[in-house]
């Protein structure tokens, strides 16, 4: 049967068509009473029993729905955690780990702060090193260089209040800092110092200049790390950046090569001016030990001069004598009493006397001896024969 047809709804239709919308609503009353205390509808209208159970169903639903309401405010706090009561908005107080309770919504609300959760920024890239943001990464250096630094930021929660009322963008307030912090370090560093030697005590001053600007700002914010991910000329000065790296380089191994040997010349050159030095100290030395000697000696002979004159100027004579004409092969006879001189083949015997004392490495003194002078030419066999005689004499002594 149609919606549309004058049957439908009708109390005596028995054709299986839609039941009746009065009998529907009539049984529904009856459920809803029954569920309130009443007896089914059956009562008379104004007796009041309907109206019993509803108030009392009401009730029940009321301490139920109450019992909910006050059961929302238990709430656990975790050892790392902190909760942050507001009431209205406004800060009641901050609650330690352990099960708590608050009033219920709408009258107050609690905010768990996870305190040792470490949270992460980065600063001149994004998730990857090769996602640059060059704005935040290009910076000036005190040499009037530009550098592309990129690093990241460790922080951790210090105090849950500040970090709720004071910040409404926390990461955002880290990284401007950081930023501020770098380029203020970077701005008063030599760009060498920044790139090599100095990455490790930039990174130390900028984490501890970006602790005291988030201080100032009251933010509960404490900064654990600050690591330079990478420290490097702009990409379009790379090459030529390089290639001055290299030259320094070559200069420190000139350098290193340089000194090296100024280490090996100049101990030695020491060594040998020190050499030097011992040898005119005893050169000095032996100087003075002559001198002295041929001091000491001169006033012994003095000493003898003025005992005998004359024997002392004859001997005086032969020591000289003996020293100017030692290195001679000839021999010199003097003739007092004549003007002949007397000449002997000594040389001859000498080099032979040399020879044969050669190999027993011993060297004969040969010495002018001055003999005595021969009275006749007759005797000229017996004066060589003499002086002959003298001068083997001398080698014997000699030897």
């Amino acid at each position: 049967m149609g919606l549309n047809d004058p049957q439908w709804g009708n109390k005596n239709n028995n054709n299986g068509g839609p039941p009746d919308l009065e009998e529907l609503l009539r049984k529904l009353k009856a459920k809803v009473a029954t569920l309130m205390g009443g007896k089914g509808g059956t009562g008379k209208p104004g007796s009041g029993t309907p109206m019993q159970g509803f108030a009392g169903g009401m009730g029940l639903i009321a301490a139920i729905v109450l019992l909910i309401w006050v059961g929302s405010g238990f709430y656990i706090v975790d050892a790392s955690q902190r909760g942050v009561v507001l009431r209205f908005g406004k800060l009641v107080e901050t609650t330690q780990p352990g099960p708590r309770w608050h009033l219920p919504f709408p009258i107050e609300a609690v905010e768990i702060v996870n305190l040792s959760q470490v949270r992460t920024v980065e600063v001149g890239y994004r998730d990857n090193v090769k996602n640059k943001m060059i704005k935040e990464s290009l910076m000036l250096t005190d040499d009037e260089n530009i550098v592309d630094i990129q690093f990241a930021v460790q922080y951790f929660l210090s105090d849950s209040s500040e970090y709720l009322f004071n910040n409404r963008m926390p990461d955002e307030n880290v990284r401007q800092a950081a930023e501020t912090a770098i380029r203020e370090v970077v701005g008063k560093s030599k760009m060498d110092y920044v790139l090599y030697e100095g990455r490790e005590q930039v990174a130390a001053a900028a984490t501890k200049l970006m602790q005291d600007i988030l201080n100032r700002y009251k933010s509960g914010i404490l900064i654990s790390k600050l690591t330079m991910q990478n420290a490097q000329p702009p990409e379009q000065v790379q090459a030529a950046f390089d290639d001055a790296v290299k030259a320094g380089q070559d200069r420190e191994r000139q350098k290193n090569e340089g000194q090296a040997y100024a280490n090996d010349v100049v101990p030695r050159a020491s060594g040998a001016a020190a050499r030097l030095i011992q040898e005119s100290q005893g050169y000095k030395q032996s100087v003075i030990a002559n001198a002295e000697g041929d001091a000491s000696r001169f006033k012994q002979i003095l000493v003898e001069y003025e005992k005998a004159p004359a024997v002392t100027r004859e001997r005086m004579y032969l020591d000289m004598m003996q020293q100017v004409m030692g290195n001679i092969s000839k021999v010199m006879v003097d003739q007092k009493n004549g003007n002949s001189l007397l000449y002997l083949p000594l040389d001859k015997l000498i080099e032979t006397t040399r020879a044969g004392s050669a190999g027993t490495d011993v060297q004969p003194a040969v010495k002018a001896e001055t003999v005595a002078p021969v009275t006749s030419q007759g005797n000229d066999n017996t004066a060589a024969q003499r002086a002959r005689d003298s001068l083997l004499s001398r080698d014997r002594e000699a030897r």
